[in-house]
Formats: structure tokens, sequence, C-alpha cells
């Protein structure tokens, strides 16, 4: 079983090297948005997301792990009933990414669930660092969740190490302060979250913030009624973050990790 994790961690690390890399250069290239504040967010959500990466590697739980245990004991939907390979590949892989839809819908409902992903949400500025500011206990959560679901689905390995490199490959994507032609981004969000379409979920409005909650295929969105096509200004224009822990010195990676615990701007 560690072989095969530690398998998965290289396969999943390249990748994301690589897609990371691709979405700083775009950005430099092509930036939808002036952002200003580089210097001020990037070590903070740099730190916070070195912290995520050791705490995943402590965990006795992921999700590699929970579909190995799912074939050890010969536990759940896939033993119970017979499919072939791919059907189960490819049903384990859309029924994840609807998992992904409504456990980040949960986490703006519930209020002790919106305490810990706010801080996501907080973020001045809208770039590929973004997509790595997720607070520990929220990461924590969401391993658990995701590992129960993969049990109960008895969800292949090959299905689960694919999902984990396209969740991480998508929302480095569409959290790019990246330009893409109007044609381009209208017919790609068809299928798959965008950074235009993405952006308007980080808009200070509430209206704007508590919809697209899609990660990697948009049609969650407008299947459940939370798609939103365009902020209410131009994307230029629109303010990201939210309107509390707005303070330049909440970008600090104590105050980050606090920000759960404490009163909005305390």
């Amino acid at each position: 079983m560690a072989d095969i994790i530690g398998f998965e961690t290289l396969v999943r690390l390249v990748p994301f090297a690589v897609i990371v890399l691709l979405m700083v250069v775009w950005e430099v290239i092509s930036p939808k948005r002036v952002i200003s504040s580089r210097k001020l967010r990037w070590p903070a959500n740099l730190g916070i997301f070195v912290l995520n990466g050791v705490m995943l590697l402590l965990l006795p739980v992921s999700a590699v792990g929970a579909a190995l245990v799912s074939i050890e004991f010969k536990f759940g939907l896939f033993f119970w009933f017979e499919f072939s390979f791919w059907p189960k590949v490819i049903f384990s892989l859309v029924m994840l990414d609807l998992l992904i839809y409504w456990q980040h819908r949960l986490f703006h409902v519930i209020k002790p669930l919106w305490n810990l992903h706010r801080m996501h949400h907080t973020d001045i500025g809208f770039d590929v660092t973004t997509a790595l500011r997720f607070h520990p206990l929220e990461i924590f959560l969401s391993v658990l969740v995701k590992a129960v679901f993969i049990m109960l689905l008895g969800a292949p390995v090959f299905a689960v190490i694919a999902f984990e490199i396209i969740l991480n490959g998508a929302a480095m994507f569409n959290h790019g302060n990246v330009r893409m032609p109007k044609w381009l981004d209208n017919l790609i969000r068809v299928f798959i979250v965008t950074p235009d379409m993405h952006r308007v979920h980080h808009s200070v409005i509430p209206e704007e913030h508590n919809a697209n909650f899609g990660f990697a295929l948009s049609l969650w969105d407008r299947i459940f009624g939370s798609y939103l096509s365009q902020p209410s200004v131009s994307h230029q224009s629109m303010t990201i973050g939210l309107d509390v822990f707005n303070k330049p010195d909440e970008t600090r990676l104590a105050r980050l990790i606090s920000q759960p615990f404490r009163r909005p701007n305390e």
C-alpha cells in the first residue's frame, strides 16, 4: 500500500508542477486583471499550501488509501454489482466531481464550515495561488469526506488518482488570472469551469460568491440552479474577496490560520 501511495504522490506532483508553471507564465503573458498584491499575498498562499502538503503526508487516511481498503475488503458499489473497468472509471470521475460540487456548496451554507472555507475567499486577489489557499481543517474534512465516498463507491485506484490530478489541474486553471477570447471561454465553459466563470464566485457580492460552485465540470451549476454567467460589473472592475478580513495584515500566514476562530476584522 505504501508503494502505491508513494507512486500516486509522484504521479500527482509532476502534472501539478507543470500546470502551475504554465498558469504562472500565462498570467504574466496575458493577465485578465492587474494585480499589484503578489508580494503581499503569495508568501502566505504558498505557505498555507506547504503546510497543507505536510499535513496530507502525515494523515493516516487518503483517497488512494480508501480505494485500496475497498479492494482489500471488496467493499463498495462496484464490488456488489458487475461493472467493466472503463464504465467504473468514468462513473467514478463524474460522481467524485459531483461530490466536490455539493461539498463546496455546503461549505457556503453551514456556518462552521463557511468559517473555514471563507479563508479561501478572503484573498483580495485572484490568481493561480488562490487555488492553493485552503484552511488545513477544510482540507482535512475534505479528505475524510472523499475517502468515505470512495469506499462506498468502491472506486478503482486508477480513477481516484486520475480524479486527484484532474481536480488539482482544474483548480489551477479556473483560478488563473488569464485572458481568454470570449468565444473560446463560451465554448469551454459548456463542459469545463473557466477562469471567468469561477472568478464570479470570488466576487465580494454575496449573490455572486454564492454561485458557480463547480471546480471541473460546469454542468452541475446549470443542473442545480447555481450558474451565473457574468459578474454584475466587468471582470476588470469587480471587487475580489469579502468585506471582512480584507486588511493587508490578514495576508500573514498566522492570521490566515486563525481566521476561522476570530470575529471579522478582530
